[in-house]
C-alpha cells in the first residue's frame, strides 16, 4: 500500500540528475571500532523511483566473539557456521554495483564494508551514499529525533524485528520510498556523498570482550563468551584531559566526551566504544569537557546550551564514529598538548 501511495504520488517529471538506483543497506556488527566485525548484511535493491527489485541477506562468521548480542541477537553458535565475509564478499558486491549506497548514518554502514572489503583484498563497488538521517533533515520532516523507528513510524511502516538486518534493510527501504518522492517533488538535491574505498588494511590483535571495559558476561543467560551486556560502572578513564578536540583533527584519549539527544546506534554501545578507545565519557558538561557528541546542536538542552556557553566542540553521530576509528594514543599525543588545556 505504502509503494501505490508514494507511486500515485510521484511528480509528473522525474529529477534526471537523481541516480538509477539505489542498495537499500543494513549491517550489524561486533561494535563500532576499526576492528569489528560485519555479523550480518541485508540489501534491498531499488529502482530509480525506489521500487524493490531484488533482496539479499546473509549472516557472517566474524571469526571473533559476537560483541553486543544483547542488541543484534547472534551468538558465537549461530554464528559459528555462517560464511566467512571473503566468501559472500563477490555476491554483496553484485548487489551493490552501479547503485547509490542508502543507510540510516550512511557513514557507519559504508565505513564498516569498506573495512570488510580491505580485509578481503578487494573494493565495494560502491562510489556514492546517501543517508536518510541528512535527507529527513533536508525535507525538514517533523520526527522526534533521528532513530529509524521515528522515521518508519512517520510514514507507518511496521518494524518487526529491530537489529535484525533483513528487517531494518526492509523497514528503511519502505521508509526511503516516500522520502526520494517527497525530494523529487520539491526538486531537491539528494544530500549524496563520495564514498572513498580502502586500498590497504592491517588488522590489529582482536579485541578480547570479556577483558575490556564496558562488557560483562550475562549470568541470566549462563555468562558464556557468546552472551554479552553492557556494564554500567566505568572505572576513572586513566589518561589525562589533552583539553578540546580541534574541529578536522583527531581525538585523542583522556579526551572528555558527553553525549546529548537521540542517536540512531543504541546509546551505550556508542558509549562503550569511546570508552574503550581510551576516552572519558561525561555524564554532564563543563568548561573542560573536550566535545559535545549530538544530532541536534541548537535543541535547548542543558548540555548543548552550555556547550554554546563554554563554546565546546561540537559533532554529529556520525562524524564521531568515523572519529572513534582513528584515536590518537595518549603517549603519541603526550608533549603535543598541554593536559587539561581548554
Amino acid at each position: 500500500m505504502l509503494e501505490d501511495r508514494t507511486a500515485a504520488a510521484s511528480p509528473a517529471s522525474w529529477p534526471a540528475a537523481y541516480p538509477d538506483g539505489y542498495a537499500v543497506v543494513d549491517v550489524e556488527t561486533t561494535g563500532l571500532a576499526r576492528d569489528d566485525r560485519i555479523v550480518s548484511a541485508a540489501v534491498y535493491q531499488l529502482d530509480a523511483r525506489g521500487r524493490v527489485e531484488d533482496t539479499w541477506y546473509t549472516l557472517v562468521n566474524p571469526r571473533r566473539d559476537p560483541g553486543p548480542v544483547w542488541i543484534h541477537g547472534l551468538t558465537s553458535e549461530v554464528l559459528a557456521s555462517a560464511p566467512l565475509f571473503e566468501d559472500v564478499a563477490e555476491e554483496f558486491a553484485r548487489r551493490l554495483e552501479g547503485r547509490v549506497l542508502v543507510a540510516h548514518n550512511a557513514a557507519f554502514d559504508w565505513s564498516m564494508i569498506a573495512r570488510e572489503y580491505a580485509r578481503a583484498r578487494a573494493e565495494a563497488p560502491v562510489r556514492q551514499r546517501l543517508c536518510t538521517i541528512a535527507l529527513s533533515k533536508e525535507l525538514r520532516l517533523p520526527l522526534p529525533n533521528h532513530k529509524l523507528e521515528s522515521l518508519a513510524a512517520h510514514y507507518g511502516v511496521v518494524q518487526r524485528q529491530a537489529h535484525h538486518a533483513l528487517d531494518d534493510a526492509r523497514v528503511l527501504a519502505e521508509a526511503f520510498r516516500p522520502s526520494l518522492h517527497l525530494a523529487a517533488e520539491a526538486g531537491l538535491r539528494l544530500p549524496l556523498l563520495a564514498c572513498q574505498p580502502l586500498t590497504e588494511w592491517s588488522d590489529g590483535p582482536a579485541a578480547v570482550r570479556s577483558a575490556t571495559v564496558g562488557y560483562q558476561p550475562d549470568r541470566r543467560h549462563g555468562g558464556g563468551p557468546a552472551s554479552w551486556r553492557p556494564s554500567r560502572r566505568r572505572p576513572a578513564c586513566p589518561h589525562p584531559n589533552p583539553g578540546r578536540y580541534e574541529p578536522g583533527k583527531q581525538l585523542i584519549q583522556g579526551m572528555r566526551v558527553a553525549f546529548s539527544g537521540d542517536t540512531s546506534i543504541d546509546r551505550e554501545l556508542l558509549e562503550d566504544r569511546a570508552t574503550e578507545a581510551g576516552l572519558h565519557v561525561a555524564t554532564s558538561l563543563s568548561r573542560l569537557t573536550s566535545l559535545l557528541v549530538t544530532n541536534d546542536p541548537d535543541a535547548p538542552t542543558s548540555k548543548s546550551v552550555k556547550a554554546r556557553q563554554f563554546g565546546t566542540p561540537v559533532v554529529d553521530e556520525a562524524a564521531f564514529v568515523q572519529l572513534l576509528s582513528h584515536v590518537v594514543p595518549a603517549d603519541a599525543a603526550s608533549g603535543a598538548r598541554r593536559p587539561g588545556t581548554p
